[in-house]
């Protein structure tokens, strides 16, 4: 397997996923696994050698379903603005952030399947969307009027990396929108609810079926 030729991750994607509707979100149809266990297990199997992360790009978690439905619903926060999708996975977010009427989406995850699924996700939608697999948590945010982050609060350290991030670009004018069913490490400070869902999840990833899920503005 060559590493270096996304042909191979788009291969492994398509014949690992199906084309399905999140169901907090029907407009956008996406490649995703119907179970957790058989696309973990043939991730580290298959791309193992290649230090690919877990396939979190392959499901709709509670909180980009949340964030993506609040963004279709409430165009105005995104309409004519350059937006930035923070941990974009499948894409969901940043996909419906340019239904929306963005001007610009640029969407950034570290996995390298993840942006060819982005990429794949974004075309079936009809929509154009840039994906990066470049650690933007390690340098400045760029100049985008939105930021979007879902479902990024589960570890210590990035928690803090993404809050680091996220204050200075709101500092620096960005509008910044969370989706998030207050995972671990979610912070309790700084933070307004501006909507609220209940989100069908499946159980074998969440620890219930339905999960109640927030979007939030950073003050």
């Amino acid at each position: 397997m060559n590493p270096t030729d996304e042909s191979w991750f788009a291969d492994f994607i398509l014949a690992n996923t199906k084309l399905l509707a999140p169901p907090l979100v029907p407009e956008i149809r996406l490649h995703l696994a119907e179970e957790s266990l058989p696309i973990w297990q043939k991730t580290e199997e298959e791309l193992g050698e290649m230090n690919v992360p877990p396939p979190f790009w392959a499901f709709a978690w509670a909180g980009g379903q949340a964030l993506a439905r609040y963004v279709l619903d409430n165009p105005h926060e995104v309409a004519g603005k350059s937006v930035f999708d923070l941990g974009t996975g499948s894409g969901l977010t940043a996909i419906a952030a340019r239904m929306a009427g963005a001007s610009r989406v640029l969407g950034a995850d570290i996995d390298r399947i993840a942006v060819v699924a982005a990429q794949i996700n974004a075309r079936v939608n009809g929509v154009d969307i840039e994906i990066t697999d470049r650690d933007t948590l390690a340098g400045s945010p760029g100049g985008h009027g939105v930021v979007l982050v879902g479902d990024v609060f589960y570890e210590r350290e990035l928690a803090e990396r993404v809050l680091t991030y996220v204050r200075t670009a709101a500092a620096r004018g960005a509008r910044v929108l969370i989706g998030d069913p207050r995972r671990n490490y979610f912070p309790n400070e700084g933070l307004e609810q501006i909507a609220e869902y209940r989100v069908p999840v499946t159980r074998d990833l969440e620890d219930a079926l339905i999960k109640r899920t927030a979007v939030w503005a950073l003050t």
